[in-house]
C-alpha cells in the first residue's frame, strides 16, 4: 500500500462468544484497533472481549438481521481507519496477516485466501478467495443473512489479492434455525438475486423440505442472472439428491460445468452403486484428466484427490 502508515481494524458481531474470543483476539493482535459489536451477550462475551483489549459496543437489532448488524457495526468504527477486516469469531488471521495486506497494491478491496473447512486430515478443504477486507468508507452491507459487501454509489470496485489468509474453525453448536426464514425474507427483497435464489434453495433442502427446494433451484436455474456455471452445475447436483434416478441431473450437471471435478465424481458414485462398473471407471477417467482445481465455494477436496476417485470405480 502507498501513501504512508495504514490504521487497520478488525470488527465482527458477537452473541455469545465468549469461548472464542481470546483465539479471535489473538490472531488479530497487529490490528491498530479490535472492535466488536455484541448483540446482546449473556455468557461472558464482553467481559472476556474487554481483558482481550477489544473495544465493544453493545447494540441492539431488531428484528434481526445479519445486514443491519454489520452496519451499525462499521458505521461505530473511528473515522482515523484506513482499512477493516471483517473476522466473525470462529475465524482467524493467519500469521503475518498484517505484512501481507500492507505489501499488496493500493485498492479499494483485498481478496484473501479464505478456508471454510477441513478433511479428516486437516487439510483444506472448501477454499476460495474472501473479500471481506476493505476501505473504511463507501461499503455497505446487503441482505438480512448470507450478507455482501456492495459498494454505496453502486460501482464495482477496484479489488487485488492481498498475501494472508483467514481460517474458519465452525463452531457446529450454532443453530442454523434463523436462516432460513432471513433467507425467505432476503428472497422477497431480492427476487433476482441469482446468489440469494441458491442459498435459499440450498437451505430448504438441509431442512428437509425438498419439495419447495427442488422449485427453488429450478426458479435459480431460470433466472436471467444465472450464469456462473460452477453454481448452476450446484443446483443440478443438489436435484440430483432428491431424486431416484439421479443420472440425468448430474448429466446435466457435468454440461454445465464440465472443467471441475466434482459432478463427474457423483456419476462415478452413482454408475458404481448401480453395478456399470465400465461407465464409471469411463467417467472416472474422464473426472482424472481434469487439472486445475478452482478455489471457490463450490469446490471439494474429495474430487480432486486421484486415489480416492480410483478407488470409486471398485465399489458396488
Amino acid at each position: 500500500m502507498e501513501g504512508g502508515y495504514v490504521r487497520i481494524a478488525v470488527t465482527t458481531i458477537a452473541l455469545n462468544e465468549q469461548k472464542h474470543v481470546r483465539r479471535w483476539a489473538e490472531s488479530a493482535a497487529d490490528a491498530d484497533l479490535l472492535m466488536i459489536a455484541d448483540t446482546g451477550s449473556t455468557d461472558g462475551t464482553v467481559a472476556e472481549a474487554m481483558v482481550s483489549d477489544v473495544l465493544v459496543h453493545e447494540i441492539s437489532v431488531k428484528p434481526w438481521r445479519f445486514d443491519t448488524a454489520r452496519n451499525v457495526g462499521l458505521a461505530l468504527l473511528p473515522s482515523d481507519i484506513d482499512i477493516v477486516i471483517t473476522l466473525d469469531m470462529d475465524e482467524v488471521l493467519t500469521p503475518g496477516w498484517r505484512e501481507g495486506l500492507e505489501s499488496a497494491p493500493t485498492a479499494d478491496q483485498y481478496m484473501y485466501d479464505y478456508v471454510w473447512n477441513w478433511t479428516e486430515d486437516g487439510e483444506p478443504n472448501i477454499r476460495f478467495n474472501g473479500n471481506r477486507c476493505h476501505r473504511r468508507f463507501g461499503y455497505m452491507w446487503k441482505h438480512p443473512v448470507h450478507e455482501t459487501l456492495v459498494r454505496v454509489d453502486g460501482t464495482e470496485p477496484l479489488a487485488v489479492h492481498a498475501g494472508f489468509g483467514i481460517h474458519h474453525h465452525a463452531d457446529d453448536s450454532k443453530p442454523r434455525a434463523q436462516y432460513l426464514p432471513l433467507l425467505e425474507q432476503a428472497v422477497k427483497e431480492s427476487p433476482e438475486d441469482d446468489r440469494i435464489a441458491h442459498y435459499y434453495a440450498r437451505e430448504l433442502f438441509f431442512a428437509g423440505d425438498w419439495d419447495r427446494a427442488r422449485s427453488e433451484f429450478v426458479r435459480h436455474l431460470g433466472l436471467s442472472r444465472a450464469t456462473w456455471p460452477a453454481e448452476r452445475a450446484q443446483s443440478y447436483r443438489y436435484l440430483a439428491r432428491m431424486d431416484d434416478y439421479p443420472e440425468r441431473w448430474l448429466l446435466k450437471a457435468v454440461a454445465e460445468d464440465p472443467s471441475r471435478r466434482e459432478a463427474w465424481v457423483d456419476l462415478v458414485k452413482f454408475y458404481s452403486s448401480h453395478g456399470l462398473q465400465r461407465e464409471a471407471a469411463g467417467v472416472a477417467a474422464r473426472a482424472l484428466s481434469i487439472g486445475g482445481r478452482k478455489f471457490d465455494y463450490m469446490t471439494e477436496a474429495a474430487a480432486w484427490d486421484d486415489e480416492y476417485v480410483t478407488s470409486l470405480v471398485g465399489d458396488s
